[in-house]
């Protein structure tokens, strides 16, 4: 039997004026569908810059200090090649990361109301509701709205008193984006935006590249100081013997922090797509009201049908295929 808490009708019942028209405004009318989404928050955004300035910083480490000034080519050219490759798709993916809306868009979006008395959990109640950008629409847990599920006598929904949302199954309040997330599994101030069912797999790929790039990163400077101890350290670089060091140092002290970092947010990523539990799920040890599939299943979930190299790619939007019904708990 499955236990639905009283604390929410009991919020909504203590706090009427959070259904008046002043208190839940719906939001104006979205724009078309392609349009950008970013979180104006400032120590997000600065986060962003600083991913720049470490990935583009590793880019001039590498190009300038260790395999231009090499005298084999091909060794030049092809770490050039791949490095550059893989540095091109993190920013890639963190771009989608950061701009793409964290929950999927819809032209209408299917709930279902799971009615408050156990005798009558078998009995759900359907309805539709027009998306608007996200399908976690913000404010529209108006009186109007609701009055207009129809709803019998004794239901009541779930509604998210910060951003006065209706809200559905497995969503969580973040309040940097300001509105719930639905599967939000973390907000992460390195892609300015929270990691949800839409762009998880951005943020998976990014995770992976980057610690790509980091373990080349160090794979190199680890040959070119045995190449600068066996040659003579003015030949081996355009900067000073000093300055070279302190470059090389540097860029192995960023390598290593983020090959770590990286690794285990993309091991705990997998691993959460794989049990189709998100971060903050797991934390609060909900209880599990959804149904189960498989692993791979929840992998094609999240990065498209059918498996393909688009997987890899940050400019292909996974394809779903029909999206679950989005439920709403009353």
């Amino acid at each position: 039997m499955m236990l639905i808490p009283t604390h929410h009708f009991r919020d909504i019942e203590r706090k009427p004026e959070y259904l008046q028209p002043e208190k839940c405004v719906p939001p104006p009318y979205p724009g078309p569908v392609g349009t950008m989404w970013f979180i104006r928050d400032g120590c997000g955004i600065a986060c962003a810059i600083v991913t720049w300035f470490l990935v583009l910083y590793a880019e001039f480490v590498v190009l300038f200090v260790m395999l231009i000034p090499s005298r084999d080519y091909v060794y030049s050219i092809i770490n050039g090649i791949v490095f550059n490759l893989l540095a091109f798709l993190a920013l890639a993916s963190h771009c989608r990361a950061m701009l793409t809306d964290p929950v999927r868009t819809c032209t209408e979006m299917a709930f279902t109301l799971l009615v408050s008395f156990p005798e009558k959990l078998d009995k759900p109640v359907l309805g539709r509701s027009d998306c608007l950008l996200g399908a976690v629409p913000k404010g529209n847990a108006t009186k109007e709205f609701i009055e207009s599920l129809q709803l019998k006598p004794g239901q009541v929904v779930y509604k998210c008193p910060k951003c006065c949302s209706i809200k559905p199954d497995r969503a969580h309040h973040c309040s940097v984006c300001k509105r719930c997330i639905r599967k939000m599994d973390h907000h992460c101030p390195w892609v300015n935006n929270c990691v949800g069912e839409n762009n998880q797999k951005y943020f998976v790929l990014f995770t992976m590249y980057i610690a790509l790039i980091s373990l080349h990163a160090l794979i190199m400077v680890g040959f070119h100081f045995l190449h600068c101890f066996e040659e003579d350290w003015t030949k081996c670089s355009s900067f000073s013997p000093p300055t070279t060091v302190i470059l090389l140092i540097l860029l192995c002290f960023e390598g290593l922090l983020f090959l770590i970092f990286t690794s285990v947010m993309f091991g705990t990523q997998v691993h959460s797509i794989c049990t189709d539990e998100t971060g903050i799920e797991q934390l609060k040890k909900e209880e599990r009201r959804w149904a189960k599939k498989t692993k791979w299943m929840n992998m094609k979930a999240v990065f498209g049908h059918p498996f393909s190299l688009g997987w890899a790619s940050p400019f292909a939007t996974p394809d779903q295929g029909k999206a679950d019904p989005y439920q709403y708990v009353v």
